[in-house]
């Protein structure tokens, strides 16, 4: 018999919830096998079958939060199939159940039914002991089984006229409820966003400053050299770069921004962790791009791309998501056209992009047709000053709307 425990889930994580069991109590599994999925705060962890054998018996079922090196199953490592405790204590109970009815007298039919009752009673399906005979000593007469079988006739139609009425009507009213209103455990993961966001905005002193940037620059860039860049790196030219270039160069400048608090001392990093914040199926993730300030366009969009996928797949280890120092959150690809996004504790700043969209606006005293940007920087005002958020995202404006302050470091 082998135990089946928590792995090590990861720096810091203690414990995880039960999401899924690949595998019921008596079916065979093979070494190396899935059989169970774990979901801690930001991935899902998948254990395998250390040996190949049964799983005997399940001890944490699916929703049940489970600590690490909990016991979560026991697995026989013989490849026979044995019977599980429930299935042997049905087996009991089946056995004792065919017992009492081979031992199930019949004897007293012969005493106590009259020879002409005896026929109608087993045409009729009645036990003796349902009905109370009225000859002497008991004895059950025709006339006894005419009148048992006309009870159970008008029971039977009485039963069948309240399931035809009533209960029709109340699997109506509840099907109608049900579509209304549907009741669903959080997941852990949906959990931890929910408290992660509120302590945030209980501790920081958030604050969002707001700008616009013309995207004309760089959408002719991109339009110029996206064939000869992908054709010479194996990926796809996007924006992210070109804004995680443009985040460096501001956090450079402005520190304060890319620190954070530790009790009563400020931290100031000087590398950059950039943070993308990436939509998924089941909730919200952050992987973190490290040092992203000395990487290369081509390298970034590389790290973008695996990152993604990662996360998408449901893949990304903790590893993947801690040490981040700044975050860039895109809603611009859901459509948002302007936000105040929510800073990730213990950062101390966050970029919100959004929607390009064609406006008007004035240029050399002229309206003209722009795709233009919102931008928005959440900052905590604990240690950024309202000047160093400012010129940050001013900054971040400046580098986009002429690219090629990015390659001489203006």
């Amino acid at each position: 018999m082998t135990e089946i425990r928590v792995p090590t889930l990861g720096e810091s994580v203690t414990e995880a919830t039960v999401a899924t069991w690949f595998k019921k109590p008596g079916e065979v599994v093979s070494i190396d096998e899935m059989i169970c999925e774990l979901e801690t705060d930001k991935v899902t962890v998948e254990v395998p079958a250390p040996i190949s054998g049964t799983l005997s018996e399940i001890i944490a079922n699916e929703g049940e939060t489970v600590g690490v090196d909990a016991l979560l199953a026991v697995l026989n490592a013989n490849k026979e199939n044995k019977l599980t405790p429930e299935t042997q204590q049905k087996s009991d109970s089946d056995n004792q159940d065919n017992e009492v009815k081979t031992e199930k007298p019949h004897t007293d039919v012969d005493v106590q039914v009259a020879p002409s009752a005896k026929k109608a009673l087993v045409e009729a399906g009645i036990a003796m002991d349902q009905i109370t005979g009225s000859g002497r000593d008991g004895r059950i007469m025709k006339e006894d089984v005419k009148n048992a079988i006309l009870g159970k006739e008008q029971s039977q139609s009485l039963e069948k006229v309240a399931q035809e009425s009533i209960p029709v009507r109340s699997k109506s009213s509840n099907q109608k409820a049900n579509r209304r209103e549907e009741r669903i455990k959080m997941s852990r993961l949906r959990q931890t966003i929910a408290k992660r966001l509120k302590d945030s905005q209980n501790t920081a002193a958030m604050l969002t400053t707001y700008n616009e940037v013309d995207m004309t620059a760089i959408i002719n860039l991109r339009q110029e050299y996206k064939n000869l860049f992908e054709k010479k790196h194996g990926v796809r030219l996007g924006f992210m770069s070109f804004f995680t270039k443009a985040c460096c160069q501001g956090l450079k400048e402005i520190p304060e921004v890319n620190a954070e608090i530790d009790g009563d001392e400020i931290i100031y990093k000087n590398y950059v962790n950039m943070g993308i914040a990436t939509g998924t199926p089941t909730g919200l993730v952050v992987p973190v791009i490290r040092s992203v300030d000395e990487m290369s366009f081509s390298e970034i969009e590389k790290q973008i791309a695996e990152k993604g996928l990662l996360a998408r797949d449901g893949n990304l280890s903790m590893a993947d998501m801690q040490d981040g120092t700044f975050t860039i959150s895109n809603g611009g690809v859901y459509g948002s056209l302007m936000s105040s996004p929510i800073l990730n504790p213990p950062q101390s700043g966050i970029l919100g992009m959004h929607k390009i969209q064609d406006r008007p606006i004035a240029e050399n005293g002229e309206i003209v047709i722009r795709p233009m940007m919102y931008l928005a920087l959440s900052y905590d005002h604990r240690i950024v000053d309202g000047k160093g958020a400012v010129t940050f995202l001013v900054r971040v404006k400046e580098a986009l709307e002429d690219p090629r302050r990015l390659l001489m470091d203006l």
